[in-house]
């Protein structure tokens, strides 16, 4: 289901050394996962005896057990097209291997050894089993039959390619799951025991996800539960599940009986970060034999969370850190290229709307850094047509607060002059009547700042530049925009982070932040907006949600829209979202040209349209 696949990790009721017991809940476990649609699950390290065994591990005893509850848990499942990985002690060559089997359909895919065996504080596993970290191109024989062995191992069906390590081997300076990512690996599964102790699960967390982003790969981790032995040690059953960097789930720890965890990985949001990941694609280190594994289970819904904002973080403690690192690049940009061109005033149209609000509040926080008077900034407001009282007024104000260098140049007789000039007939309400003011506002700021010594600080959002919704020659210009990279959806937040730090100027934020998004082009009609930028292109919600999907994630038309569905559906209905789509995908196409020639502007988050930058694209595609 577009590139989605569901991995588990699990953690099994267990009685140490009884592998009996064991094998009867891996086999529950395996089946319950297999009936929810998992495609691979992961059990704890040594899931089969134990891992809390110690000298119990050299007797004949429980080894010739192990090797049955393997067979009974491969004839347990031989019908069954979930992949399981599970943990068993193993002799070969006479020495013992604490390893990972991978299964599927009755058989046994290959089996991996663990790299890296921990003699350390608590841990002596030396004493029991030998490192296979050398192990590859080998094999061993299980149950008489002949299997892939080694650390040489990956796993594939079709574009999903999967590899295998064992608890100390994440831990290492070099995890083998990097090799594996090198090689191609998309997951990486961690059998573990790992026991618990006070600040370890937080830094298993970190150590999971950064190898997660580190691979550019999914990292699916077991750790053994509380039934182990708790002679000196206690586990708690740690299971944890990352895509790049971002935890997508995590166990409740302690728990007292069999579970696992789910989340759905999306491969080709992997594979496409990895192609544009340039670092990655120099590594090349040669690995691997492949194991080619039967059909996957497939998806029949999502179990995944599609956030509708995905600009936006939901904590407001994250959301207002965000803003707040965004409001200080804004500024360090401005202030840089102020100095390097000899510390110029600043000129910016000021509309009382969002974009010329931040613009006017990352100008001043720049004035104040470089100990300049506000009176320096100044702000020009040009009432035209369509300006109402409310957004005048609520640019006035702010004006008047922030103290700086206030002007009014109204429009309309200059624009009617050209509307003449041109032999336009104003009562034809169409794009030439709208592009005519937007650039008269333009050519008087480029005019102000020639006459003032001034910089033309720019304002349109990176939303409008995604769109195209700028007017070419006009507000599509100036000389440094400081909102390029920040989408409409985030700006709010901004505006409002702000509003929170300078109370004086909090009411008339607030204000703005809930006035409808207009270019105020059109009439209006008794002082009321009467064109609303979302009812002309569509909602903002819904074209930076398309944004982030297409850019950071390579996705395409289809899958957009299965992903805008489902995060959107208790707001819109599919058809009303295809049509933004389209609106979307025909706009951004359309408009390269604009943004082939776009000004200088700081970038302030992993999305960027800046043709020197992160989007190299034909205007004519």
């Amino acid at each position: 289901m577009y590139g989605f696949i569901r991995v588990a990790s699990g953690v099994h009721k267990l009685k140490v050394a009884d592998t009996k017991f064991n094998s009867k809940e891996i086999i529950k476990l395996i089946q319950k996962a297999n009936s929810k649609d998992v495609a691979v699950i992961v059990l704890p390290e040594l899931s089969i005896t134990g891992y809390s065994c110690k000298d119990l591990f050299f007797q004949k005893t429980l080894n010739d057990e192990v090797l049955k509850s393997i067979k009974d848990i491969t004839l347990n499942t031989k019908d069954l097209n979930i992949i399981s990985i599970i943990g068993a002690p193993l002799w070969h060559k006479n020495r013992l291997y604490n390893c990972a089997l991978i299964l599927q359909r009755g058989e046994i895919l290959g089996v991996v050894p663990k790299s890296f065996i921990p003699e350390h504080k608590e841990f002596y596993e030396k004493r029991w089993f030998t490192s296979g970290k050398d192990i590859k191109n080998e094999t061993i024989f299980i149950n008489n039959i002949e299997i892939p062995f080694g650390t040489d191992l990956l796993f594939r069906k079709d574009e999903i390619i999967f590899g295998v390590e064992i608890c100390e081997d994440l831990w290492s300076v070099i995890p083998p799951s990097s090799y594996q990512a090198i090689n191609g690996a998309l997951l990486h599964f961690n059998l573990s025991a790992s026991d618990e102790i006070v600040g370890k699960h937080e830094y298993r967390e970190i150590l999971v996800s950064q190898q997660s982003a580190r691979n550019i790969s999914a990292y699916i981790y077991s750790s053994s539960g509380v039934f182990e032995s708790t002679t000196d040690v206690v586990y708690s059953g740690d299971a944890l599940i990352a895509e790049n960097g971002t935890l997508l789930a995590k166990a409740e720890r302690f728990k007292r009986e069999s579970f696992f965890i789910t989340a759905d990985i999306d491969i080709e949001y992997l594979k496409y970060y990895r192609r544009i990941e340039t670092s990655y694609c120099d590594n090349k280190i040669s690995l691997t034999r492949t194991i080619e594994t039967k059909p996957l289970n497939s998806i029949k819904k999502l179990q995944r969370f599609i956030d509708p904002r995905p600009f936006v973080p939901k904590n407001r403690e994250k959301r207002n850190q965000r803003c707040q690192d965004i409001f200080a690049i804004q500024t360090a940009g401005l202030a840089k290229r102020i100095e390097h061109i000899g510390n110029p005033k600043i000129i910016l149209g000021i509309s009382g709307g969002l974009d010329s609000t931040l613009a006017l509040l990352v100008s001043h926080k720049t004035m104040e850094i470089l100990k300049r008077d506000s009176k320096d900034i100044i702000a020009v407001t040009m009432p035209g047509f369509g300006t109402t009282k409310r957004t005048h007024t609520n640019a006035v104000n702010l004006c008047k607060k922030l103290k700086v260098t206030l002007k009014e140049i109204p429009i309309k007789n200059s624009v009617l002059q050209h509307f003449k000039d041109i032999n336009h007939n104003p009562e034809i309400c169409d794009v030439t009547y709208e592009n005519a003011q937007a650039r008269e506002r333009t050519q008087i700021l480029f005019d102000l700042a020639n006459k003032e010594g001034a910089i033309v600080v720019g304002t349109g959002d990176l939303s409008e530049i995604a769109l195209g919704f700028s007017t070419y020659g006009g507000d599509h210009l100036s000389m440094y925009n400081v909102n390029a990279s920040i989408p409409k959806t985030l700006i709010r937040y901004v505006i409002e982070w702000v509003a929170d730090v300078k109370k004086e100027v909090r009411e008339i934020l607030l204000d703005i932040i809930n006035t409808p998004v207009s270019p105020e082009l059109l009439p209006n009609r008794k002082d009321q907006i009467s064109q609303k930028t979302e009812e002309i292109i569509g909602p903002y919600e819904l074209h930076d949600f398309f944004l982030f999907h297409m850019i950071k994630y390579g996705a395409n038309p289809k899958k957009i829209l299965f992903l805008a569905k489902e995060a959107f559906k208790d707001k819109y209905e599919e058809e009303t979202i295809l049509k933004w789509l389209k609106v979307f995908i025909k706009r951004f196409f359309a408009n390269q040209f604009k943004r082939s020639c776009s000004p200088d502007g700081p970038k302030v988050g992993s999305i960027s349209l800046s043709p020197r930058g992160d989007w190299k694209m034909p205007s004519d595609a």
